[in-house]
């Protein structure tokens, strides 16, 4: 079976989001199920020297009427063998940053994003290498499934989109819709509310739709951002698939980022880490604090609006708070002003860093994840992973992957809470806060509880494998 997988962002080479993640850890997982698959991204600034770049043909996109050179290059994705085909492009590619700056796309990302999703179809000819499914990820190639109905790309592909947050949906003005390079009848579904909208339009015309948790698979069929009518005419075709994550890159046994390594049976690491933290971060070293990590883009999905009305009260329970994220300039100067309030007790890296990533989830004892929604979300499977237990808003992947302790604690592994309010979230809080201090070991076997879950992504893959065997069948 040949699989194209099409992605706007792939770590370790462009990341923005969780996408990036998936865009990596599941192709190699499907190449370990025998699957010749083979990602397709752009060639953003900085791809050199993340992998061996050689440049293998040169070849026409068209862009709306005119022709636009692809300089296709080769590399793979680290840890494997599985061929990264990076489409480069200076004029649309060799740029500061992969989607836009403050905050916004650039202006041409139509163009942009045409550009990926026409070279990608037109790729396979051009490496003597035909897929028999096109997998495509969000609204950036969401226009691939109607280049394949309109026979613009290898002949008999089928084509899968996943929808990793329906929040983005690539809107444009309606009178932009030439650059697609679709004729008018092909596009009809593509308009929304008198916009160009691709999601939409990938939406219609995929052969089949998935999407990262069963749980949000069934909430966008009534809360669908604006799109349900349109989920519900695919319901048929949309399966829930929970992410999983990559665990030769998540794995505190053998994490080259962290100042110590830790185990399970060994948990000795993960307090040497909370002492390194607090001494890099400046935090004092307080035995009864428990340290409270948050590692998110800064953006209104994530709960933010919560923990800037709680933060006070929060800080009351006598916590520690470590926050890494970059995104809206509002909780950008919040979370500033607010570790500059609490010298000692909260810190504010406000900045994007895969070391400090690892290391928050190394050290931190409680990781908090309020969502608003979550599709699926990846923070809180490492966070069990790495014994630091989560409190989190019972929202779609949220829901499918946190257990409340209180619910049941021979089963539990985390603090959940259902409603959308900073009291519902701090209820949450409260409750971890105090077994971390009251009962020293239900806390340990919680957090090994955790531990030893499987969240990696043997068993998505495998679901992944059978939704291609039933789609080439």
């Amino acid at each position: 079976m040949r699989v194209l997988f099409v992605s706007a962002e792939v770590s370790p080479f462009a990341k923005v989001g969780g996408l990036a993640d998936v865009a990596a850890a599941l192709p190699r997982a499907l190449h370990g199920l025998g699957v010749d698959v083979r990602v397709a991204m752009p060639k953003y600034r900085g791809v050199e020297g993340k992998t061996d770049l050689k440049e293998i043909v040169r070849f026409p996109v068209p862009v709306g009427k005119a022709e636009k050179e692809c300089v296709l290059y080769e590399g793979t994705l680290p840890q494997s063998d599985v061929p990264v085909y990076f489409l480069g492009n200076d004029h649309y590619f060799d740029r500061a940053q992969v989607y836009g700056e403050k905050g916004g796309d650039y202006p041409d990302a139509l163009e942009r994003f045409t550009f990926l999703s026409r070279g990608a179809l037109v790729l396979p000819k051009a490496v003597d290498w035909q897929p028999d499914i096109v997998h495509v990820n969000d609204w950036h190639t969401a226009l691939v499934p109607a280049y394949l109905r309109a026979g613009l790309g290898p002949n008999g592909a089928r084509s899968i989109l996943t929808i990793h947050n329906l929040a983005y949906q690539g809107e444009f003005p309606w009178d932009a819709r030439a650059t697609t390079g679709l004729e008018d009848e092909d596009l009809s579904v593509f308009k929304h509310a008198g916009k160009l909208n691709l999601l939409k339009g990938g939406i219609s015309y995929a052969d089949r739709l998935t999407t990262v948790s069963p749980s949000y698979a069934q909430e966008i069929l009534h809360h669908g951002e604006g799109l349900e009518e349109t989920l519900r005419a695919r319901a048929d075709s949309l399966t829930g698939i929970l992410n999983g994550i990559d665990d030769s890159v998540w794995n505190p046994k053998t994490d080259p980022l962290l100042w110590a390594n830790y185990s399970a049976d060994d948990l000795s690491g993960k307090s040497v880490n909370k002492e390194r933290l607090r001494d890099e971060l400046g935090l004092e070293p307080d035995p009864t604090a428990p340290v409270i990590g948050m590692i998110s883009r800064l953006a209104a999905q994530k709960g933010f609006d919560l923990v800037m009305a709680a933060f006070d009260r929060m800080m009351a329970l006598g916590i520690q708070f470590v926050l890494l994220g970059t995104g809206a300039p509002e909780y950008e100067n919040f979370f500033r002003e607010a570790a500059a309030r609490y010298p000692q007790r909260a810190a504010a890296l406000i900045t994007f860093s895969e070391e400090w990533a690892h290391r928050i989830e190394a050290a931190a004892d409680i990781f908090l994840m309020p969502s608003r929604f979550e599709p699926c979300g990846l923070n809180q499977m490492y966070s069990l992973r790495y014994g630091t237990v989560p409190v989190v808003r019972a929202t779609g992947g949220l829901r499918d992957t946190v257990r409340d302790y209180d619910a049941d604690r021979t089963a539990g592994n985390g603090f959940t809470f259902t409603d959308y309010t900073s009291d519902a979230m701090l209820s949450a809080l409260r409750r971890a806060v105090a077994l971390y201090r009251d009962d020293p070991v239900a806390w340990a076997e919680l957090r090994k509880r955790g531990m030893e879950e499987d969240h990696s992504w043997s068993a998505s893959a495998r679901n992944y494998f059978d939704l291609y065997t039933d789609l080439v069948r």
